[in-house]
């Protein structure tokens, strides 16, 4: 019976989804495979996983597809017997042919690189004058791995929205249940203030619905390892920590492109070459570990090599040079190493150690603090560096800290809060938004959030300040109330506010009314007190 337009679409895109998870599995399996070369079970894996794909592909009417795919199966069936060996070589063109099959699903009948490839792969297998006949399933294939429900993660931000209105619909009920008087309706307060838990339970699994392990993130990695460390002549292993922690899949995919430069900058000028390895008594191979783990309601990920580290003299001797600091020698070495993150600093010109470090690590932290993260810089000169992320653990819910200036509420990211206080009496006057204040004996650079923000109306008589962390150090935004803490499911912002420097979204409070969730470091970034 012939299949609907609807339900082959439905077929394709389910056989898609499939085959890239295979070409992801594919490369990490052959990066493995590399550096065990005499694991006959690993390349049985890596020869099933084409024999699924190649027959996958001929099932949904993809003859380009499989075609190749069974001339690599040829390739991978000669390692298996021994005809031909398992070599830095071969494991090139095996990931060159992933590459090209990843061009063939995505609807390209003849990618650049497919003539060549497959000549390579006949040259491969060297010996062999006869192709070999389209085999059945092989027997000795395994158990069957688990399958699990594709769902569109956008299905799941919206069921994590609706949990988010059920419960200001609920709070809203409460109010008004509250609002009675006493002993009236309190039989149905306290049936509602049990719905309320099973509801917050549902918000909660929901929640734990959109989390990922990171080992599979982490691991496609391997690829971009090998491929850089062959291009630039080094021998570089990724080492990996943590596999099993959960993040939201949204923070997945937005961390790719962040550590993606990271990874690239810790092998093109972090590790040093094998020769020099050698003269300097270190392990041949260099290492590059990615690490994962929990810290509060956060995820730290670790970007740690064992290289050259930073040369402190160059950062200092730049800084200097670009005005960012006048005498840079006498600054932390937390506060020093942060220039790397500033906009255009570069030692590219240099060619020292540090030669080429800086570049771009600008737009890392950009792309961390658009994930409401932090990143920081740790490094011991020829020992190696380490960049550290911290991220929430999901993008979609906000553990914050209410506050009001004039009519409006906010939301501070509660991770960012240090602490409270109430803005002296002396700083009240005046017209400027900024200032600073005594904290124990600490000087404390603050804004006001009405000026920042264009709040209409007069300030109150009595100002708080909340006080945050800023770019390493500490700053205060001053506000008029102090509302606590709470948790805001996030929304985005309406077309009108998406260009406002210094919000990340909105919220809904119980009483219906819409609160803007604050972006601290664009906040505090244009503020000329603060820098």
């Amino acid at each position: 019976m012939a299949l609907s337009d609807r339900d082959r679409a439905l077929v394709l895109e389910t056989f898609l989804a499939e085959a890239a998870d295979h070409l992801r599995g594919l490369e990490e399996k052959l990066v493995a495979l590399e550096a065990r070369s005499t694991d006959a079970d690993l390349l049985q894996e890596i020869f099933r996983s084409v024999h699924s794909l190649k027959g996958d592909a001929a099932m949904v009417g993809f003859p380009h597809v499989a075609d190749f795919a069974h001339e690599v199966e040829d390739l991978l069936d000669a390692l298996r017997t021994g005809e031909a060996d398992v070599r830095a070589e071969t494991i090139s063109l095996l990931l060159r042919a992933v590459d090209v099959l990843r061009a063939l699903l995505s609807d390209d009948p003849a990618p650049a690189d497919l003539d060549a490839t497959r000549q390579a792969l006949h040259g491969a297998r060297a010996g062999r004058s006869e192709a070999h006949e389209v085999r059945g399933a092989d027997p000795a294939s395994g158990p069957v791995e688990n399958r699990t429900l594709r769902i569109d993660v956008s299905k799941l931000d919206r069921m994590l929205d609706l949990t988010g209105e059920i419960a200001i619909a609920r709070g809203r009920i409460a109010q008004m249940l509250a609002a009675l008087p006493e002993g009236l309706g309190r039989d149905i307060l306290e049936a509602h203030l049990g719905a309320e838990r099973l509801q917050f339970e549902l918000q909660e699994q929901v929640t734990k619905a959109r989390m990922v392990p990171i080992g599979p993130f982490f691991r496609q990695y391997g690829r971009t390892v090998r491929d850089l460390a062959h291009a630039h002549g080094k021998s570089v292993q990724l080492r990996i920590e943590g596999e099993d922690v959960e993040v939201d899949t949204r923070v997945v995919e937005r961390l790719r492109d962040p550590l993606t430069h990271m990874l690239r900058n810790a092998i093109d000028h972090g590790i040093e070459s094998t020769e020099l390895r050698a003269a300097l008594g270190k392990s041949l191979d260099g290492t590059v570990t990615l690490r994962a783990a929990h810290e509060g309601g956060l995820i730290v990920i670790e970007v740690r090599d064992d290289g050259a580290g930073f040369n402190r003299a160059r950062i200092a001797e730049r800084a200097r040079a670009t005005g960012l600091a006048a005498q840079p020698e006498q600054l932390p070495d937390a506060e020093l190493l942060g220039f790397v993150f500033a906009p255009g600093f570069s030692t590219a010109e240099t060619v020292t150690d540090l030669s080429g470090r800086g570049v771009g690590m600008d737009v890392v932290r950009h792309n961390i603090d658009a994930l409401r993260g932090t990143v920081d810089l740790a490094s011991i000169e020829g020992e190696g560096s380490t960049v550290t992320v911290r991220l929430p653990l999901t993008l979609a819910i906000i553990d914050g800290f209410g506050v009001g200036v004039g009519a409006e509420t906010y939301v501070i990211p509660l991770d960012a809060v240090l602490e409270c206080l109430s803005l002296p009496a002396e700083t009240h006057d005046g017209g400027a938004g900024n200032g600073v204040l005594n904290l124990r004996g600490e000087p404390l650079p603050f804004l006001r959030l009405r000026d920042r923000l264009g709040v209409p109306g007069e300030r109150p008589r009595r100002e708080h300040v909340v006080v945050v962390h800023h770019a390493g150090g500490r700053a205060g935004l001053a506000v008029d109330t102090l509302y606590g803490e709470r948790q805001a499911v996030i929304k985005s912002l309406g077309t009108s506010l998406e260009a406002t420097p210094g919000l990340s979204g909105s919220t809904i409070l119980g009483d219906g009314r819409v609160a803007l969730i604050l972006d601290v470091p664009a906040l505090l970034r244009g503020a000329t007190t603060l820098s």
